[in-house]
This record gives C-alpha cells, structure tokens and sequence, in this order.
C-alpha cells in the first residue's frame, strides 16, 4: 500500500468532491462496489459529493485491474532419491491447483480548479479465494488506503 500527497496543500479547505472516468473494473457490479466504497470513506471524512457541473473542489477518479489466476502447484508425495520414494517405491507427484483474487486499485484525488493532483493512494491484494470474494478484497485496500486521508499535513 502507498500513498503520496502533496505536503503544500490545506485538505481542510476541501469540502466537495466529483467524479471523473478512470479505468473502471471489468465488471458493471465491481465498478459499482470500488465506487461506493470510495464515495463512503469520502463521506466518512467529511466531503460532500456532488455533480461534476456543480463546481466541485475535487475530482476523484479510480483505475482498476482486477480477476482470478489459477496457480499449479506439483509436489512429490515422498522422499525424492532418483524418482524412487525412500521405502522403495516409485515417487508419484500429486498435482492440485489453486485460485488467487488479485485485485490492483489506484484512487486520484485531485484539484477541480488547479487540475493539480493532490493525493494518490496505490494498493494491490492477492490471496487465495474465489472471484465472489473480491468484495471483501476491496474493502481491505480502500480501509488501508483511507486511513491516510486527508493527510495531515504539517
């Protein structure tokens, strides 16, 4: 997880925020959960959404790659000494597979009128699972992410 931010800038002087197109996720329903996950910790901090006409004071936009590899793992079962197991008999490898949710998320936050960005958070999780537990996968980067905004800047 990282996460940079201009050090010049007042986040408290932020109160409204639009949306601008990124690179949404592959699917219709997990751009939908990126969106709504972002736009309640943006809430939760104290901005208030509003249209991209209505003059916001930032702009947010998301860039997601998201899906499922398949990882092949082969193992001896025994011993190994030259393709015979220690008690004699023949090393038969065993071969299993497993799904991995692998999940990169970028969040832009920039100034709507200086068009200068202002806070970048960057996160990436994999772990072993199936793709109707992408949620949660999200959920745990934007926690991450948004513990660190606003930054408070000294």
């Amino acid at each position: 997880m990282t996460v940079d931010f201009d050090k010049q800038s007042d986040f408290t002087a932020y109160k409204t925020y639009a949306w601008a197109i990124g690179t949404p996720a592959k699917t219709p329903a997990l751009a939908q959960r990126i969106t709504e996950g972002i736009d309640s910790r943006l809430i939760t901090k104290g901005l208030r959404k509003v249209e991209a006409d209505a003059g916001p004071d930032l702009i947010v936009l998301y860039h997601a790659a998201d899906g499922t590899n398949m990882q092949i793992n082969t193992k001896n079962s025994g011993g190994y000494n030259w393709g015979r197991r220690w008690d004699g008999g023949p090393d038969e490898p065993t071969t299993g597979n497993q799904d991995f949710i692998v999940v990169e998320l970028t969040v832009d936050i920039g100034d709507a009128k200086t068009k200068k960005l202002l806070w970048l958070g960057n996160g990436i999780d994999y772990r072993k699972g199936k793709q109707s537990q992408m949620e949660s996968v999200i959920d745990k980067i934007l926690d991450k992410m948004f513990r660190k905004f606003p930054p408070k800047v000294k």
